[in-house]
């Protein structure tokens, strides 16, 4: 990564894939200058994020500058708000990882007018903060139960949400051979130049 982020304060959310990406691509966007603010919710979808709620999955996350992350694993804690995130830490970007969530493995299809509802309710207030946002789509998982995430259903979510999620710049992390090859743990954002406004595109790479 280059200092294309150095200066930046940027704002990460995302569910339970971030869980196991909380120090990776944490400490990745830090290297290269940003003052980065990670938070994480297992389970939750795109509007868990707008409206004060619980989790009641497997806990959530915080990870502050270089400072050790900080997770909770009781039942029915209060859920991050993402208008009180804007408030504590002025970001400059928003980063966004979010779909598993959304895709209805196991199901015989996508619910895609809930997706899409789910979306617009995170990208309206993020729109609303005129905020820029990048959008981490899913990555490759395991065909088996219990998540019964295959190949196809996470090629369909990732093209539903490259249409949905404007006014957030949408990324596909990488289509590699096969969905072992690539672990969320080891997957790397890497920042391109600034674009026009002054921010950073940051864009999805095959692991190392």
């Amino acid at each position: 990564m280059n200092s294309a982020l150095a200066g930046l304060v940027i704002l990460v959310i995302g569910d339970s894939q971030m869980m196991n990406m909380m120090n990776n691509l944490h400490n990745q966007l830090g290297t290269a200058g940003a003052a980065v603010h990670t938070y994480a919710m297992c389970g939750a979808t795109p509007g868990d994020w707008v409206y004060r709620s619980t989790v009641s999955s497997c806990g959530r996350a915080e990870h502050h500058e270089k400072n050790p992350v900080i997770t909770e694993n009781k039942p029915q804690l209060p859920t991050y708000v993402l208008s009180d995130l804007i408030e504590k830490h002025h970001p400059n970007l928003i980063v966004v990882e979010m779909g598993d969530t959304v895709a209805g493995y196991g199901m015989p299809q996508i619910n895609r007018p809930w997706l899409i509802e789910q979306v617009r309710t995170l990208t309206g207030k993020i729109a609303a903060s005129r905020i820029s946002c990048n959008w981490v789509g899913p990555m490759w998982g395991q065909n088996e139960p219990p998540y019964n995430k295959s190949d196809t259903r996470v090629k369909e979510v990732s093209q539903l949400l490259s249409e949905s999620v404007s006014p957030c710049r949408y990324i596909d992390p990488p289509l590699l051979p096969g969905p072992a090859s690539c672990p969320p743990e080891t997957a790397r954002i890497s920042s391109r130049t600034a674009t026009g406004n002054g921010q950073p595109r940051l864009q999805m790479r095959s692991c190392d």
